[in-house]
């Protein structure tokens, strides 16, 4: 996420001379308050904070209210809309061939946790260097309110009747699939899904932000764990999050309880201070074991639940060169002749 900061640059600028308009999209036509909406302001505001430069971003998404959002937000970057549940192949092909693109993919509970899966878990296990945004609002909204695949078991909605199927929790399967960076928050928290995701930002591999987005027409009722009242009256933090810049001094609060700091790989620092209970959150089989906890007792967990940042990405697994591929030239790409017939011949 380099920047080139500019000389005696304005108040009303980042570091790269833009204002908050120039990180802004279309306006939204998602239904007057959506969680999704909420979502691309924090995206705006963090591209904004982090000095990102737009055309370095590239955006993917698949089908579904959430794959709308991107549309919403950074306007002067790279956009791709796939096929529905297909971001994950589209996203590993574009950021493996230009490894200077910054990869923010949006998706949603049945893009990813459906139609998506497998993809989804593939992407995982190859940890490319993207952040993940899930859209999870447990319902199928663009298509007027089916269950979708985190859709809590009993519920009823009025165009649905009565889910009979246990929802999956897709932070759960992001850990088993071997993911490094892991969190979970709510649409409702800004100043949460701010600091998650500007970490995610930080990462180098598959970032994945579940954030519970509350679909406002279809699935907001008080007895929904995907609804606004109800996330709002029984969120459980793991910790108070901060995140600090490389730039920044960082600095250690004593007095209301231990912080613990999670060095990002371009030296950035996120700051946990811990609240009811004792969590490390680079220790996977107690990440799942609260996941599974969480969801027996109904709990509503947010924060940064798993963090790994020894697994190698993509990139670092295939040993590409420092250069773009797609900046390389063709007698780079394409070996000569005189080499194929030496492959060949060793194979007869």
């Amino acid at each position: 996420m380099a920047t080139t900061a500019i000389p005696n640059k304005p108040a009303n600028v980042n570091l790269v001379g833009l204002g908050k308009a120039d990180y802004k999209g279309a306006p939204s036509t998602l239904c007057n308050g959506c969680g999704h909406d909420s979502i691309a302001s924090q995206i705006i505001a963090v591209a904004y904070d982090l000095s990102l430069v737009p055309h370095r971003v590239a955006k993917f998404s698949g089908i579904g209210c959430s794959s709308k959002s991107p549309a919403y937000f950074l306007s002067r970057s790279h956009s791709i809309n796939s096929l529905h549940g297909r971001m994950p192949s589209i996203a590993t092909g574009a950021l493996t061939a230009n490894r200077d693109l910054i990869g923010l993919g949006v998706s949603g509970d049945g893009d990813t946790g459906s139609i998506g899966f497998g993809q989804f878990k593939h992407m995982l296990r190859r940890n490319v260097e993207m952040v993940y945004i899930i859209e999870n609002n447990g319902v199928y909204g663009l298509t007027k309110g089916q269950f979708s695949a985190t859709a809590d078991i009993g519920q009823e909605l009025k165009y649905a009747g009565k889910n009979e199927l246990p929802p999956i929790d897709l932070c759960l399967e992001a850990i088993a699939s071997g993911a490094g960076f892991v969190a979970r928050s709510f649409a409702g928290d800004p100043k949460q899904v701010q600091h998650l995701l500007k970490a995610a930002l930080s990462y180098r591999g598959t970032a994945v932000l579940d954030i519970i987005s509350p679909c406002v027409t279809f699935n907001n009722s008080d007895l929904s764990t995907k609804g606004y009242n109800w996330g709002k009256e029984h969120e459980e933090a793991l910790h108070e999050v901060r995140y600090v810049m490389p730039a920044e001094e960082i600095t250690v609060e004593y007095s209301e309880g231990e912080v613990k700091d999670v060095e990002m790989h371009d030296g950035s620092i996120i700051q946990l201070r811990k609240l009811d209970i004792d969590y490390e959150p680079r220790d996977k089989y107690a990440a799942m074991r609260l996941l599974e906890e969480a969801r027996d007792k109904q709990q509503f967990i947010t924060g940064l639940i798993y963090f790994n940042e020894a697994r190698p990405n993509l990139v670092e697994q295939q040993r590409l060169v420092d250069v773009p591929l797609v900046q390389l030239p063709p007698e780079k790409l394409r070996p000569p002749r005189e080499a194929l017939d030496k492959i060949n011949a060793s194979f007869m």
